[in-house]
C-alpha cells in the first residue's frame, strides 16, 4: 500500500516506558510546527493515547483554541485478518491528507504492532533508563557487563525493516531510542546504561537521544488533555522553572528527531 503522509511509530514490547505520553507531545510539536497530523491508537485496548486526545477534546469543546490530530483507535479483535484490514484502511484513509500518521503501538508483542512497525518511516522507542527495560532490547550479561545478542524487540523491529523493503517503501526506517526518566538512577547506572546503549546502537543499527525526564507535570497535563506546549495563558497551568526546564527538553527531543524535515517546504 503507498502511503503519502510520512508514519511516526513509537514502540516498545514494554509498557510504562512513557509511549502515549511521548507520542502525544511528538503530535502537538508537530501541529504547532504547522503540519496536518493524524494519530492512530493501535494499544487501543489500554488506550492512553486515545483517553489523551478525548481530554484534549474536552477543553476545544469548552472553548479553549488547541490543535487536535485527526485520530483513530483500531483495537483488536479475535480476528488478526479483519484487525489489519481496518488498519490498512485507517493508515491509507489518514495518510491521504495528513503530513504525517503516527502510530502509538501496545506494550507487548501483537499481530497489528508488528505490521503498524513496518510502515516507520520513523521508529521512536521509549526506554526507561533501567536494566530490567533494556532487557527487550538486548541480553546482558550479569558477569562480565557485556552484550551477549539483542532481544525479541530489537529482533521484531529487524523483522519488520525487512517487511518493508520486501514492500518497496521509500527509504529505511530511522530509529531512536529515547533514554526517558533518567532521574531514578544513580550515577554508575546511568554511565552504565550509556555504555550498553552505544554498544547496541552501533550493532543493531539506532541512534540514542534523550528523552523526557521524571516530572509530575506529564500525569497533571493527561488528565488536561495537554502537553508542554499548551501552557501558559487560558490554560489555567501555571508556569513554573520545572516546566520550563521540561520544555527544554521536549525541544532537544524534537530537533534530535528531526521532525521538522518530515514536513513539506513552504
Amino acid at each position: 500500500m503507498g502511503t503519502e503522509a510520512r508514519i511516526i511509530v513509537v514502540g516498545n514490547e514494554k509498557g510504562g516506558t512513557g509511549k502515549s505520553t511521548v507520542a502525544m507531545h511528538l503530535i502537538v510539536s508537530l501541529l504547532c510546527m504547522g503540519g496536518r497530523v493524524a494519530s492512530i491508537d493501535l494499544d487501543a485496548r489500554q488506550a492512553t493515547l486515545s483517553r489523551y486526545v478525548e481530554n484534549r477534546a474536552r477543553r476545544v469543546e469548552r472553548g479553549q483554541p488547541l490543535p487536535m490530530p485527526e485520530h483513530v483507535a483500531v483495537p483488536p479483535t479475535a480476528d488478526p485478518a479483519a484487525d489489519e484490514a481496518r488498519f490498512l484502511e485507517a493508515l491509507r484513509m489518514l495518510s491521504t491528507r495528513h503530513d504525517v500518521v503516527l502510530i502509538d503501538t501496545p506494550g507487548s508483542d501483537q499481530p497489528l504492532s508488528r505490521l503498524g512497525h513496518s510502515y516507520a518511516d520513523l521508529l521512536v522507542t521509549p526506554l526507561n533508563d533501567s536494566f530490567i527495560d533494556l532487557d527487550v532490547l538486548a541480553k546482558v550479561d550479569p558477569d562480565s557487563m557485556k552484550i551477549t545478542r539483542p532481544s525479541h524487540y530489537a529482533e521484531m523491529v529487524w523483522e519488520s525493516k525487512k517487511i518493508r523493503a520486501l514492500r518497496g517503501q521509500r527509504g529505511g526506517a530511522d530509529w531512536f531510542v529515547l533514554r526517558n526518566r533518567l532521574s531514578t538512577l544513580d550515577a554508575r547506572n546511568k554511565r552504565e546504561m550509556e555504555r550498553l546503549l552505544g554498544d547496541l546502537a552501533r550493532r543493531i543499527g539506532f541512534q540514542c537521544v534523550g528523552g523526557l525526564n521524571e516530572r509530575v507535570i506529564y500525569r497533571e497535563l493527561f488528565l488536561e488533555g495537554l502537553t508542554l506546549l499548551d501552557l501558559g495563558a487560558g490554560s489555567g497551568v501555571e508556569m513554573s522553572m520545572s516546566h520550563v526546564a521540561a520544555r527544554q527538553e521536549l525541544r532537544r527531543l524534537v530537533e534530535a528527531l528531526g521532525l521538522a524535515a518530515l514536513l513539506p517546504r513552504g
